[in-house]
């Protein structure tokens, strides 16, 4: 595949940075899986109800002693390994999350410790779900500029820490894991050609955690009232969502100047899966175009994409020089999406 594809919208500017290309993934997910027959144990709900409105089968839950940094190191590692990259080789980390270790140091910098990279800078993002290519577009700003030769950037999750087990609305949903990938600039590669982003503030109360920030301090009260478990208006999430996502799709799409059935592969953020069936009907994509894991590991939040990335990559669904269209919603309101060329 060349270039005559598409249109590269940072070269069509006069941008004379470097590409931003994917050089390697990974991914990781807790070993202990919760079956929707299981939480049919926990709140009154049945696999039929979960599987019908979500389509998610069942998720992965980390152990008590597993944490949002160990997640992201694991993954960070297999990415390393693929890429045949070196812990001092790695001049910065970027973690994306919304359930970090703890409010700071930054899980970033945890992970920099886990894994040995003891030169690279380190930083989080918080997105939400949309957190994975809001650290994907952050990443290669460096890449491109020349600040940065190898970038590490990580979505990571441990959202069975901030589910509510008694919400049979939101706790169905959930899942942990992490999914890495390794930037740099690679030769006869146009890697990353756009990535467009957004956020809405004023619909922050859609999706929210009310406790644990200097607004709503942890206390006996705020633990008492469930403040540091996250809340969800589901029907508006919903519509909003699909809107977003279509828009960001059309949008990137727009500035490559690329048709939807160019695409190889859409790797969609995997919400639920009647999210994913609106979003695909309206752009137009066929069911062999769209990759999903949903059923098997719900929503990973920041990690989703990057896990459902790895995924297709190494099961041979996306190979080099494919088009790849990430889309993602999340609280906030954020979305955002990108097209890549493997």
């Amino acid at each position: 595949m060349t270039s005559k594809r598409f249109k590269n919208p940072r070269a069509e500017h006069g941008y004379q940075g470097r590409p931003c290309s994917i050089l390697s993934v990974g991914s990781y997910v807790p070993e202990r899986i919760m079956t929707n027959a299981e939480l049919e144990k926990l709140v009154d709900t049945s696999d039929d109800w979960i599987t019908t409105r979500t389509g998610i089968k069942e998720r992965r839950i980390a152990a008590d002693n597993e944490f949002t940094s160990d997640m992201a190191a694991m993954a960070a590692r297999r990415a390393m390994d693929a890429g045949k990259i070196t812990a001092d080789q790695i001049d910065l980390i970027i973690v994306a999350t919304i359930t970090p270790d703890m409010l700071f140091p930054s899980t970033a910098c945890l992970v920099q410790h886990k894994i040995g990279a003891r030169r690279a800078a380190a930083f989080d993002v918080e997105a939400a779900c949309s957190g994975f290519i809001y650290a994907l577009e952050i990443g290669q700003q460096f890449i491109t500029s020349r600040t940065y030769d190898t970038v590490l950037i990580i979505g990571a999750e441990k959202l069975s820490s901030i589910v509510d087990w008694k919400d049979r609305n939101t706790c169905v949903l959930f899942g942990d894991g992490a999914g890495a990938a390794i930037l740099q600039s690679l030769p006869n590669s146009h890697g990353l050609l756009t990535a467009c982003m957004g956020a809405d503030g004023e619909k922050s109360e859609l999706l929210y955690m009310p406790g644990g920030g200097s607004m709503c301090p942890a206390s006996a009260n705020s633990v008492a009232a469930g403040l540091h478990f996250l809340r969800m208006d589901g029907k508006e999430t919903f519509k909003n969502a699909v809107n977003a996502m279509y828009t960001a799709a059309l949008e990137a799409l727009r500035r490559c100047e690329l048709k939807i059935s160019q695409i190889k592969c859409v790797i969609p953020h995997q919400a639920n899966r009647r999210i994913l069936e609106a979003v695909g009907e309206r752009l137009g994509v066929t069911k062999d175009q769209v990759f999903v894991n949903l059923d098997r590991y719900g929503n990973t939040s920041a990690a989703s994409v990057a896990i459902a990335l790895d995924e297709a990559v190494s099961t041979g669904v996306v190979k080099r020089g494919d088009l790849v269209l990430l889309v993602v919603f999340g609280a906030g309101l954020t979305w955002a999406a990108a097209v890549i060329e493997w």
